[in-house]
């Protein structure tokens, strides 16, 4: 339960103080409805049956007991990790010694139909902790996955996961693939155009790699030998660094913006390092460094000390 009082409430719970601290409900509900029931749910306002009266309660004592009440439900989600993991271990080790966690560093594996594939990819995506290189070169992208991609892409970029893809410019001409990669790119996530001929890829955390094994795409072959990773990620920074920073909330007719925490922008403006501002914040440093490799992108900065000179001279 949210419990911090909007404006609206907080004028109510003003005014019931001005009028002594006790009102009748009829008059409270009069007033504005919605604002009562969430004092009353709150517990800055407590609702006596006999008389149907209002009495305002000391903010203190509320907050002492969502405290305490936090406390316990900390401890109880304490004691639910600790047994977590004994829990799922018999489930771990089934994981484990099933085929699809045999050792294929040194081999590709080729997978034949659409269904598989997407099997395949959101087992790596369960276990992705850093970032995704995606290359997808024609113009539209397929409307009909839009919408489940844009939720997959926010909740990985929500956790720290870092998100690059390079599209060609085609898809500068395709409306809904604009308004999705602008909001993708409000998310966090970083799109780029390269006009220049690719080859379709997508590599995770450096050590997965999928690429098409037909010339239909029909088939994809996925990878996990370290030499050829690093190949594929060297051609992928080669293309990025080639590539062209786009504006897509212009093209989409909406307002630009970083999709960054502004108390985040607002420590690295006052000149704190990444690891103060991830204690700070109570983030881990990955995720922050994700956060700034964004802010890079947003305001075209090439080192961390030029976005922090930006942000000092109150670029947003």
């Amino acid at each position: 339960m949210n419990t911090v009082p909007s404006d609206s409430e907080r004028a109510l719970y003003r005014e019931v103080l001005a009028q002594g601290g006790r009102v009748m409900l009829s008059e409270a509900m009069q007033q504005d409805p919605d604002a009562t029931l969430r004092l009353i749910e709150i517990g800055l306002l407590v609702r006596h049956a006999p008389d149907e009266s209002l009495t305002a309660v000391n903010p203190r004592t509320v907050t002492d007991r969502l405290s305490a009440d936090l406390r316990s439900a900390a401890t109880r989600k304490l004691v639910q990790a600790e047994h977590a993991a004994a829990q799922l271990e018999d489930l771990a080790h089934a994981y484990d010694s099933a085929p699809h966690r045999a050792d294929r560093r040194s081999e590709v594996q080729h997978v034949l139909t659409h269904q598989q594939i997407r099997h395949r990819i959101m087992q790596i995506e369960a276990e992705m902790r850093e970032e995704t290189l995606a290359a997808q070169p024609g113009g539209a992208r397929p409307t009909r996955f839009m919408r489940q991609a844009l939720v997959r892409d926010r909740h990985f970029l929500a956790a720290g996961v870092s998100l690059r893809t390079l599209y060609q410019p085609g898809a500068l001409a395709h409306r809904p693939t604009v308004s999705y990669a602008a909001s993708a790119t409000r998310a966090g996530e970083s799109i780029r155009v390269l006009d220049e001929p690719f080859r379709k890829m997508l590599i995770f955390d450096r050590r997965t790699a999928i690429v098409p094994a037909a010339a239909d795409n029909t088939s994809a072959a996925f990878v996990e030998d370290p030499a050829v990773i690093t190949t594929l990620v060297t051609l992928f920074e080669r293309d990025w660094a080639r590539s062209t920073v786009v504006d897509w909330h212009a093209l989409a007719g909406r307002p630009r913006e970083s999709g960054v925490p502004p108390e985040l922008t607002d420590l690295l403006a006052a000149g704190l390092t990444q690891k103060a501002i991830a204690s700070r914040l109570s983030l881990s440093e990955r995720t922050v460094a994700a956060h700034l490799a964004r802010l890079r992108e947003h305001h075209g900065a090439e080192t961390l000390f030029q976005l922090g000179w930006l942000m000092h001279g109150g670029a947003r």
